[in-house]
């Protein structure tokens, strides 16, 4: 058993972890957890994939299954679900009204597709960049907190880390603009290397410019993996969202490739009190009873690091 977690005293210690990690600016304070509650969980919709793309369900209604359906009350939107929208009021309007009146937070939209930002061509990054302005827009306009971004690049990691930093940077100034976080994942090659990925966001040097820790995406490439835990400690003090990946259950409900406990324990530790947002990506299960399980783990877990 764990020792009973302070709440009083995470706060203090999240508010002096911010500080020194250099994270406090003009973008809103990260949203707090709710009340008499370590975490808030949310619903990323990638979790829903493969029922939006099979039109199962209308994106529009996203709002409305995670409520309804899971129980969940914050959702996290992805970009390839309405692609095409980003610039359209009619529709980003009626998603918002739709979530608004079932009381349910949007919390960020993830992005992908929109060109590298740290692509080696100047005219190019230049251009990813851009591409990324649309989505700071409609992510304040749906009253999200952030918009989710990658940072993929070529040549040596060193080169990788100062072309990234630099598309980020631009962007991460329009973004503080609009008072939108701009926030890196951990999504594939050099970029699930926490340590790596940890010193773009020092290269970046803007305080706008955060990290979202996704479990399960510490893949190298080549068959080579980042150890999930060592990554997830190196980007917790950098953190304005976390992604709670998941793709199978033992008997017991435990994930069988995540320790739930000890990770979640490592995000707690650097005193993230908000959104930690359910990812499934299972095949045993199907997408309803993926995002339950892992529902059902995160406040068992939850639970037990409240002592």
């Amino acid at each position: 058993m764990s020792q009973p977690v302070n709440r009083r005293a995470f706060l203090k210690q999240s508010a002096g972890l911010a500080v020194a990690a250099g994270l406090a600016s003009t973008w809103n304070p990260l949203p707090a957890a709710e009340p008499k509650s370590l975490f808030t969980i949310s619903l990323a919709g990638w979790s829903l994939h493969k029922t939006i793309f099979g039109g199962k369900l209308d994106h529009l209604d996203f709002a409305k299954a995670a409520k309804n359906d899971y129980g969940i009350n914050a959702v996290e939107y992805v970009n390839q679900f309405f692609k095409d929208k980003a610039k359209d009021m009619k529709y980003l309007g009626e998603l918002k009204k739709r979530a608004d009146d079932l009381g349910v937070t949007s919390v960020l939209i993830m992005i992908d597709n929109e060109g590298n930002l740290g692509n080696p061509d100047a005219a190019q990054r230049t251009k990813a960049v851009e591409n990324h302005y649309k989505w700071v827009e409609a992510a304040k306009f749906l009253g999200c907190h952030s918009i989710r971004v990658n940072a993929r690049s070529a040549g040596s990691p060193d080169e990788q880390k100062k072309l990234a930093a630099d598309g980020l940077r631009r962007l991460s100034e329009f973004g503080g603009k609009h008072n939108i976080g701009v926030i890196v994942e951990n999504h594939g090659g050099l970029s699930s290397n926490g340590e790596w990925l940890a010193s773009v966001i020092k290269e970046v040097g803007n305080k706008n410019c955060g990290t979202l820790p996704d479990f399960g995406n510490f893949r190298l490439g080549k068959g080579k993996e980042y150890d999930r835990y060592k990554g997830t400690k190196e980007l917790m003090p950098y953190a304005k969202g976390v992604s709670a990946k998941s793709y199978a259950f033992d008997d017991k409900g435990n994930e069988t490739t995540i320790d739930y406990l000890k990770i979640m324990k490592i995000v707690m530790d650097a005193g993230y009190h908000s959104y930690v947002g359910i990812e499934y990506e299972g095949s045993k299960l199907g997408e309803p009873e993926g995002i339950l399980a892992t529902k059902k783990l995160l406040e068992r877990v939850r639970e037990e690091l409240a002592g």
